[in-house]
């Protein structure tokens, strides 16, 4: 019994190590963002939280006309952090389904959030990773995206997953729907 003992703890080491670097207690919020099969309730923003600090937010839509819409989204990433995009492509889909338009990228711009509002840098591409300026506790990157026409009543907006210290995490999926009474996309629930 004791020449099985080195042996056991040899393998059991590595083992309880592994299960110990697992300690990361991230659990995402609802990564899909209608709650109904209807979709019927108006929601002004939503925002899902990532690991160390890092959000995404979606905000109203400006409606163009039936059919075509703007999008804002929103990064945001603390001193310090890294956000790493899987991919640059902001999907329009059908309501867990298949990809309808490819959004377009109107603006993009980056400021840090205790900088005024007019000193922002606009930048003609969206890059591949995000990296928070020194001078600011916390980064805003502005994203504004549009669809010329084409939309449904009822859609998706697919956003990236993200690296984040060198895990990948899915990032929620925006839902939008027409309100005929109020003659506008919105965002639903």
């Amino acid at each position: 019994m004791r020449r099985l003992a080195p042996r056991f703890s040899l393998i059991a080491l590595p083992l309880l190590l592994a299960v110990a670097g697992c300690g990361d207690d991230y659990q995402p919020e609802q990564l899909y963002m209608a709650t109904s099969p209807d979709c019927r309730e108006w929601v002004d923003g939503s925002t899902f939280n990532l690991p160390d600090g890092v959000s995404v937010s979606a905000t109203s839509p400006v409606t163009l006309k039936q059919g075509s819409a703007e999008f804002g989204i929103i990064y945001l990433v603390p001193r310090g952090g890294r956000v790493q995009f899987i991919t640059r492509a902001f999907n329009v889909t059908q309501p867990k389904g298949a990809t309808i338009a490819k959004a377009k990228i109107i603006s993009y711009y980056q400021r840090g959030t205790n900088n005024r509002a007019e000193m922002v840098e606009v930048i003609e591409n969206i890059p591949g990773l995000l990296l928070p300026v020194a001078t600011a506790d916390v980064t805003q990157w502005r994203i504004r995206l549009g669809v010329p026409a084409g939309l449904p009543d009822r859609f998706d907006l697919v956003t990236s997953d993200v690296i984040i210290g060198n895990e990948r995490y899915p990032v929620r999926t925006f839902t939008y729907r027409w309100f005929p009474e109020r003659k506008a996309y919105g965002l639903c629930r």
